[in-house]
């Protein structure tokens, strides 16, 4: 059996969030060695929260939970979105009395020196965390092997403005560091994340499935979900899962097309979080690596391969 790859998560669980984590916990090609929590889709105690209670499910409590950044570097008034994600993972909450452990910062730094260039970092949430260790830890960071990065829309609307991915939008000066910075990097914008839908039949079919952990939730999260998404986008088949496939691409990176570009993203207010790539004839083609196409069979295939255990 093919060792498992080592996935430090950073993220804002959140709905879309948790569903990536879950997916990736069940997953026994994947072994989550930490999750970082901020803020973004939730507040950064309550994705923290949310984390714990995910991981306590799935029996991997010894797995660190570290808490990241509260705000943003340029700080606005920080919005959440109860109205997608709920109060906890949508209107399922983590027990009251639950008790668990939360790790300091610096655990990131001790777990890259643990697995040196076995490790993959993914971030499905805000930038302003991983930028940070970036800061903190320059030497460390260029040890990992890679890093997933849900954010963006490239020549596609934004979901919090009519240009700007919410990711990109909460801290754009962050989101620039790490595009800068960041080497043999995967970017999951809208252009395919919009299109990675669950169905409700789908999610039905887990929530019977007596060998997935989190079968129980899973309807009313993606209930409370898709009642956003239909509002949203009247005739919508199902709800979009955006940080899912960001998770799924280390695993099955054939599920999407791509481009080669250095991609940026826009700080003033005007266009704030906005994401571009100069495609024009004499520009050069860059190193990263944005997914533009989705092969949604094959998405679905996948998903459920994990999602609905024999």
């Amino acid at each position: 059996m093919a060792i498992a790859k080592k996935i430090l998560f950073f993220g804002d669980p959140g709905i879309d969030d948790s569903l990536a984590l879950m997916y990736s916990l069940i997953d026994p090609t994947f072994e989550i060695v930490g999750v970082v929590t901020s803020y973004g889709n939730v507040t950064k105690d309550q994705a923290t929260a949310n984390a714990a209670y995910l991981l306590q499910l799935a029996g991997k409590t010894n797995v660190p939970v570290i808490p990241g950044a509260a705000q943003p570097v340029q700080q606005d008034e920080v919005m959440f979105y109860p109205e997608i994600h709920g109060e906890g993972i949508g209107p399922i909450r983590p027990p009251t009395n639950m008790q668990y452990q939360i790790y300091p910062f610096d655990t990131i730094r001790l777990i890259i020196e643990q697995y040196g260039n076995e490790l993959i970092i993914v971030d499905t949430g805000r930038s302003t965390t991983l930028a940070t260790a970036f800061i903190l830890y320059p030497d460390h960071m260029r040890m990992v092997n890679a890093y997933y990065i849900m954010g963006g829309a490239f020549f596609f609307p934004g979901n919090v403005t009519a240009l700007a991915e919410a990711n990109f939008f909460g801290d754009p000066t962050s989101s620039n560091f790490i595009l800068k910075y960041a080497h043999n990097l995967t970017i999951t914008p809208l252009n395919v994340t919009q299109y990675a839908i669950l169905t409700p039949d789908l999610v039905d079919a887990i929530s019977h499935n007596k060998k997935n952990i989190y079968a129980f939730m899973l309807t009313p999260v993606f209930e409370y979900y898709y009642e956003f998404y239909k509002e949203q986008y009247p005739g919508i088949p199902g709800a979009p899962i955006h940080d899912l496939l960001t998770v799924m691409l280390i695993k099955t990176p054939d599920i999407v097309d791509y481009i080669y570009y250095d991609a940026k993203v826009i700080e003033d207010v005007e266009a704030k979080g906005m994401s571009y790539i100069d495609i024009r004839p004499t520009s050069q083609t860059g190193k990263t690596k944005i997914a533009i196409h989705l092969h949604y069979d094959k998405f679905i295939e996948e998903f459920s391969k994990v999602m609905l255990p024999e």
